[in-house]
């Protein structure tokens, strides 16, 4: 299917059946978007394939769900990719010990490269995505989300930033930085990005000598769109260096529960796992890249309990264009 007839039929579908109900619960709720699709052999087409995604939780998700099957009928074909996936949740580390995380990412490391444990100073801990630079500042700043560096709005401007995260043993001695921007998370739906920096210490020069940029596959070279079934990478303070393939974007009324509650987003980029799930709680904030060309993608901030291979959670992004737009930000390559 082409692009843009996915994205007809995923404009039925909103204004249709799901767009008006789909934000009551953490329950019972349906996404829609474009799915990507795997290529077709060396006999088919070579270019980007697409279709449509719906991803729903509980019964009156199913029902939801077959409601766009019936509408999607003789349009999409087995196009549709229709998957139940629990409840999504916020992937700030859970409150009990895990059996995750790799250690040294959990552990105070200086100079600060990506995936490290990082976190407000009331939130559990999160991931260090990477480092941007402000347009009229002279500092150098952490991106991570919202819920990591701003504790989902309840955090202050100017509030400590610590590394490693409280929940692998931060204190006020291991603060690195302090919030700087954070986009609000608005309540009900609608939302693009959870998204924040923090200011690191000292000036320019000095936050550039201690910290390393580099991400498993070397430096970023810049940013781009998601647009097809490429691979993709990670590395997160829970588990590690990941991997895995952009399975849909555009999706819209994703539901997310936070601590503070539900909160929706629009236009997000889904990513399924090449070995079991590709993120888990602890991981938010961690920036996903192409390895081939070393480009950004999304910043990672939510998972599933399930929908992916083997019963794995899936993944969700926000595009890092969208990002980055409302920061302000460009990314240090």
């Amino acid at each position: 299917m082409h692009i843009d007839n996915a994205r007809e039929l995923k404009t039925r579908l909103l204004s249709g059946v799901v767009r008006a109900s789909s934000l009551e619960a953490p329950t019972g709720v349906a996404s829609v978007g474009i799915s990507v699709l795997p290529r077709a052999g060396t006999g088919g087409a070579t270019g980007p394939r697409y279709g449509l995604a719906i991803r729903h939780s509980g019964n009156r998700g199913e029902v939801l769900a077959d409601s766009a099957r019936a509408l999607a009928s003789g349009t999409a074909g087995d196009e549709v990719d229709i998957r139940e996936i629990g409840m999504v949740t916020a992937l700030s580390a859970p409150t009990e010990p895990g059996t995750w995380a790799p250690e040294s990412l959990q552990r105070r490391t200086r100079p600060l490269h990506p995936g490290l444990s990082i976190a407000q100073r009331d939130v559990t801990a999160g991931t260090l995505g990477g480092f941007v630079r402000v347009e009229g500042s002279d500092g150098l700043y952490v991106l991570s989300n919202n819920h990591v560096l701003a504790n989902s709005d309840q955090a202050a401007l100017g509030d400590p930033v610590l590394q490693p995260g409280p929940h692998d043993g931060g204190r006020a001695a291991d603060r690195v930085g302090r919030l700087a921007r954070a986009v609000p998370l608005g309540a009900g739906g609608g939302n693009a990005v959870d998204a924040a920096l923090a200011l690191l210490e000292g000036d320019l020069a000095d936050a550039l000598a201690d910290v390393d940029p580099s991400y498993p596959a070397g430096r970023l070279t810049g940013w781009t769109e998601p647009d097809d079934e490429v691979a993709v990478e990670k590395v997160g303070r829970t588990t590690g260096w990941t991997t895995g393939r952009i399975s849909a974007i555009e999706l819209d009324d994703v539901a997310v529960q936070y601590p503070v509650g539900v909160v929706g987003f629009d236009g997000q980029i889904e990513v399924t796992g090449d070995a079991g799930a590709f993120s888990a709680g602890g991981d938010s904030g961690s920036l996903v890249y192409r390895p081939d060309t070393r480009q950004a993608v999304g910043l990672l901030f939510a998972g599933s309990e399930r929908g992916g291979p083997d019963g794995a959670g899936l993944t969700f992004c926000n595009p890092i264009g969208l990002v980055l737009t409302a920061l302000g930000a460009t990314l240090v390559v």
